[in-house]
């Protein structure tokens, strides 16, 4: 159901773009804010002795580079794609008495596709906008941390030969978005934004290949952005 509502909102941003829009592009510091629940790490409980369903997935905070490009078709709409320098983000556990036991890191772009309705003020330096769109998330230099590999090896779930490996899914989803605009001048001005998006990935240890524990993760953060406006 997310991938077709994804499609439908893609299709209706890009039809809706003429040959005789303006543009703006948009830049600053753009933080990914995770609101994260997770499946239990299952294994890892009946291995540690730990209750059952003590436990889930924790992903930080990041703040990065934000680089947005605005395609205005007319006072009212715009589509906007939001773009960034990687996301790097820590995983943990959450629960129990391994609270905060470091799992592992991953890199995250989440390319974003948005229409916007830009509302009027009666003042045209002032332009509040709600947005609709799909996010695409790919994840990618995801490694397994020493201290997760130690704790396995302490319960003798690996030894010191096997290889260990996170994989996760990539992720499509819906986006929402609020926001303003607030021209100087004619050229430039302040955008800000932030934006829901429907992120979720599913996690897989592995050990020579074969994996030990799977885990469905929602991160769903909060993206929020404040930068830079410049008319091109």
């Amino acid at each position: 159901m997310k991938t077709s509502l994804s499609v439908v909102a893609l299709v209706v941003s890009l039809a809706a773009v003429p040959a005789s829009a303006d543009f703006a592009v948009n830049i600053g510091a753009i933080g990914v804010i995770p609101n994260d629940s997770s499946s239990s790490l299952s294994t890892i409980e009946q291995v540690a002795g730990l209750p059952t369903g003590s436990t889930s997935v924790a992903v930080d905070n990041n703040v990065q580079l934000g680089i947005t490009l605005d395609y205005i078709i007319n006072k009212n709409w715009t589509v906007e794609l939001i773009a960034a320098t990687p996301f790097s983000h820590d995983i943990s556990v959450k629960g129990s008495a391994i609270n905060g036991l470091d799992i592992g890191k991953t890199k995250q772009l989440p390319p974003t596709l948005l229409l916007q309705y830009h509302f009027d003020t009666g003042n045209d330096a002032i332009s509040p906008f709600l947005g609709l769109g799909v996010n695409y998330t790919r994840f990618f230099n995801t490694e397994v941390s020493g201290e997760l590999n130690d704790a396995l090896g302490a319960l003798n779930v690996i030894t010191a030969q096997d290889k260990t490996r996170l994989d996760l899914t990539d992720s499509w989803g819906v986006a929402l978005q609020a926001g303003i605009n607030i021209d100087f001048n004619d050229r430039f001005g302040l955008h800000a934004m932030v934006s829901k998006m429907d992120i979720d990935t599913t996690g897989r240890v592995k050990v020579n290949g074969n994996t030990i524990q799977k885990v469905d993760v929602k991160i769903d953060p909060l993206v929020a952005m404040v930068g830079l406006r410049i008319k091109l």
